[in-house]
């Protein structure tokens, strides 16, 4: 019924794979493709646009890839939402909305009566909280396969 777009699954997975993985060091975008599957068309485009609304951090080098620009906390899926339709509004024209009386005043309305609710639900769902479930169900986590414990 109502589906998020590709593009916003695709944005909120990189970055849950980003916090989950990178243990302090920046993650590469072919490594966000191996783990999850993203198609790197989608994937450079969305991780640059996270860039640019200061939800991620670019790194640039050899060992370069992304990183959260604030604390896993702090952001929100939200956030990522909101990122991924600021860009999608950019290119999808709006003329296939309901004009009719009816549509106008009742059903675009209740639409965005039920946005508000959804982007409200959604706000209150931090990165870390998704990491701390993905840690629940056991998904691996490349940051912990990397420590090495020495005495």
């Amino acid at each position: 019924m109502l589906n998020p777009s590709k593009k916003t699954l695709f944005a909120i997975e990189a970055v849950l794979d980003i916090a989950y993985n990178a243990g302090g060091e920046p993650v590469q975008s072919s490594e966000i493709t191996a783990r999850q599957g993203i198609p790197r068309r989608y994937l450079e485009q969305t991780l640059q646009a996270l860039v640019r609304h200061e939800i991620l951090v670019g790194v640039r080098g050899p060992r370069g890839g992304y990183r959260l620009a604030r604390e896993r906390r702090r952001i929100t899926v939200g956030d990522i939402v909101r990122v991924v339709q600021a860009g999608e509004a950019a290119v999808t024209p709006d003329g296939d909305v309901p004009s009719s009386e009816i549509g106008e005043h009742v059903i675009q309305p209740m639409w965005a009566d039920l946005q508000t609710s959804l982007m409200a639900r959604l706000d209150d769902l931090s990165i870390d909280t998704l990491c701390q479930r993905a840690a629940e169900k056991g998904v691996s986590c490349k940051a912990r396969e990397r420590l090495i414990y020495e005495i």
